[in-house]
């Protein structure tokens, strides 16, 4: 069970906000400014009594309520990764291809218009059943990352997998079945959630069937931890990306909002500070590797 409480976030926002200050990148005002608003934080009593007990949920629970909303514009992260991936992929000759935690289809659908031949294999039989219907022309499989549905008759030339890695609390033992699944020469390109993200709550959220907030299990991989479960499982490093999101500007509310709306609408209580925190850290990062 997880703790959430809106002060906590703030506190911490604030916190990583002077640390960067301490090292440089504030002034003194900036620095006073928000020791100032610190203060104003623990005196507000609107935010005393705001913590909420939140559920650690498993992918095939969590994205089994997501499904019928994972493709909803809302979903910001699909333009995160889309360049970096398009790039590698359009550098990649047709062949047998693989969205490994393929979800409702995304890069299935992309693999296919660029003439593979796709197998997509997910834990979620619901997210499966939405990539059927979006995809018919490629073939879907469940099952999980840790024993690939895939054997060696697929010759797999092209292994995707988006979104999935963070989800997965040991990556040496996904890699190494990356790697048995690829054919001599065959590419991996993952796409993740980066660390500094996760660390600053960029978790999936959702309310299960009993109305209770809930979060998707998720870890925080370093980005030396990719690095060194794909070489131990004989890959090769063909690239590396980490796509920030532009910093745009919110208006400022005094309210931390509705459960779902956290931890974004938390940092609109203090722009200022998350600007400073967040000011050049990456959204995600993007792996290519090479058999």
């Amino acid at each position: 069970m997880i703790y959430e409480h809106p002060l906590a976030y703030l506190l911490g926002i604030e916190g990583v906000a002077l640390l960067r200050a301490f090292t440089g990148e504030g002034d003194r005002r900036f620095v006073e400014e928000r020791i100032a608003e610190v203060r104003r934080l623990l005196d507000d009593e609107a935010l005393a009594g705001l913590g909420t007990e939140v559920r650690r949920v498993d992918t095939v629970e969590g994205y089994g309520v997501w499904a019928g909303t994972y493709d909803d514009p809302g979903n910001a992260a699909f333009g995160i990764d889309r360049p970096v991936v398009d790039e590698i992929l359009d550098g990649l000759a047709p062949g047998v291809a693989l969205d490994a935690a393929c979800g409702t289809g995304r890069y299935a659908r992309e693999l296919a218009g660029r003439g593979h031949r796709v197998i997509g294999v997910d834990s979620s039989p619901d997210m499966l059943d939405r990539a059927r219907a979006s995809v018919p022309e490629a073939e879907f499989r469940l099952g999980g990352l840790h024993r690939l549905p895939v054997d060696e008759v697929d010759e797999v030339d092209v292994i995707v997998c988006a979104l999935a890695l963070t989800h997965v609390a040991d990556l040496g033992p996904v890699m190494a079945e990356f790697a048995r699944v690829l054919r001599p020469g065959g590419h991996l390109v993952i796409s993740d959630v980066h660390p500094e993200a996760v660390a600053r709550g960029s978790v999936p959220s959702l309310r299960g069937a009993d109305g209770r907030p809930a979060r998707v299990a998720t870890h925080r991989h370093l980005v030396g931890d990719y690095l060194r479960a794909a070489l131990a499982a004989g890959l090769r490093l063909r690239r590396c990306e980490e796509p920030r999101l532009p910093m745009t500007s919110h208006e400022a509310t005094d309210e931390a909002g509705p459960w779902e709306l956290w931890p974004w609408s938390l940092a609109r209580m203090v722009p200022e500070a998350a600007r400073a925190a967040n000011a050049g850290v990456p959204a995600m990062v993007v792996w290519h590797f090479q058999a």
